[in-house]
């Protein structure tokens, strides 16, 4: 059973989780890929791991983007418990902790080099946008977004 909790970026669970994460983005994208500099943990408030049978084995975090909108970061999950729907349990807890802090869209990006991830963002209600912020010139960057609905 995978059991979800909140915590933020102290979480020393999350910083091991974070760490494999950017191994693994290094493979895929070299350790110099334009978007590694967005990988900061610094001061994230909002962070879920997902604990199965008491082991972390996969993270998420959002941050405030705007006044409408979170941004959505640092979706991990280990590849030893991959195809077991613990990211869209990530993402789910995620987008509720969202609408608690009365946002009506997440956003996020994640890179060309990760086709499971948009698969499961599409899979998941989000689309594809226009790339954002500091993102707009990176050429591999793809970016969603997903308006969340009133929880019933």
């Amino acid at each position: 059973m995978i059991k979800i909790i909140r915590t933020n970026s102290e979480n020393s669970a999350f910083k091991k989780l974070v760490l494999l994460l950017n191994s693994d983005l290094s493979k895929r994208d070299g350790t110099a890929h334009a978007l590694s500099h967005f990988n900061a943990i610094t001061d994230l408030k909002y962070v879920v791991l997902a604990l199965k049978e008491g082991k972390p084995v996969g993270c998420g975090a959002i941050s405030i983007y705007d006044s409408t909108s979170t941004e959505i970061k640092r979706m991990y999950v280990s590849p030893e418990v991959r195809g077991q729907r613990i990211a869209e349990k990530i993402l789910t807890e995620l987008e509720d902790w969202s609408r608690e802090l009365e946002r009506t869209k997440c956003i996020l990006f994640t890179g060309s080099k990760q086709p499971e991830a948009s698969r499961l963002y599409q899979r998941n209600g989000y689309s594809p946008i226009e790339k954002y912020g500091q993102l707009k010139d990176i050429v591999d960057c793809l970016c969603f977004a997903n308006y969340l609905n009133p929880k019933k």
